[in-house]
């Protein structure tokens, strides 16, 4: 009886020691993956794509000062950066900034024609920049990188041309256009976003219409869902006159509501633009200014 006692006990032992062993090994693993991801993610805010036509040596450079100013408005979360003209000395040296390139061609698979050489064809420059280099010039600029934790934007963004007056989903086919754009312009300005689905909204009750007076709150509970951290609520307005969108955005944080508006664009331009000034104002670099493409300076009715 005694060692069947013992055995039992070491049995016991045995299996306890072998489930903190692999407890050990999860948590290791865990760490490593999470250590992993986070290195990654802070590569990524050093890296930017462009589309350039061929391979040579012109327009290679050209790509490379397009995605310097890409990615010191990334690392920093600085939306006010586009544009600047203090980054055109930095942008003429771009090419001592890079630590690797590599070309995608956008026709891939498909065959020469007699009138477009590889000269001519679309390639997807993506380049990738010395992280300490990029941070010095940020520091000269009076500002720093944004490497701490990013909040998930939910971005709620109706759309209005016309009679046709719509909310951009996750899922609707109405607009698969608009829902690439957002994810293409998060994707530049380094932020991670979400969009409510068609389903979510119709369960709220929430249109295009409705969009342009719903409270934060009757947002809040379709931003959770879908892991939105933040509300980021956009209008896009047509105007015939500028041939371009009147939007206005709308975000709270900080204990404040922040609001924005910019005129006479793309919808592509608007939400490169208004994702990056959500990113302006939760990386701490204050609020956006409101611009305008045309001197008509249109206001959303």
């Amino acid at each position: 009886m005694a060692d069947l006692h013992r055995t039992r006990r070491r049995s016991i032992e045995a299996g306890r020691g072998a489930n903190r062993a692999i407890i050990r090994i999860f948590l290791a693993t865990t760490l490593t993956w999470f250590a992993g991801t986070m290195a990654a993610a802070g590569a990524d805010l050093y890296r930017a794509k462009v589309t350039v036509t061929g391979q040579g040596e012109a327009n290679r450079i050209f790509g490379f000062a397009v995605c310097l100013e890409d990615v010191l408005i990334k690392v920093s979360g600085a939306q006010k950066l586009s544009g600047d003209r203090r980054l055109a000395a930095y942008k003429s040296n771009a090419k001592g900034l890079v630590k690797t390139f590599s070309y995608r061609d956008q026709f891939f698979g498909k065959p020469i024609r007699d009138e477009q050489g590889t000269r001519d064809r679309p390639y997807d420059l993506t380049v990738e920049f010395e992280e300490n280099r990029i941070d010095d010039i940020l520091r000269a600029l009076g500002l720093k990188p944004w490497l701490s934790h990013r909040p998930r934007l939910a971005v709620f963004v109706g759309m209005e041309q016309g009679a046709r007056n719509y909310i951009v989903t996750a899922d609707g086919a109405q607009s698969d256009l608009q829902r690439d754009a957002l994810l293409a312009a998060a994707d530049k300005r380094g932020m991670d976003i979400v969009l409510p689905s068609a389903a979510a909204l119709s369960k709220s009750n929430i249109t295009g219409a409705e969009l342009r007076t719903a409270p934060f709150p009757a947002l809040a509970p379709i931003a959770a869902e879908q892991g939105g951290e933040v509300v980021l609520v956009g209008r896009l307005v047509w105007d015939d006159r500028d041939l371009g969108w009147a939007t206005a955005w709308q975000m709270d944080w900080g204990g404040r509501t922040h609001r924005w508006q910019i005129h006479g664009v793309t919808f592509d331009e608007a939400f490169r633009r208004g994702i990056g000034s959500a990113a302006q104002i939760l990386s701490g670099n204050g609020d956006p200014v409101a611009r305008s493409q045309s001197s008509a300076g249109s206001k959303l009715r």
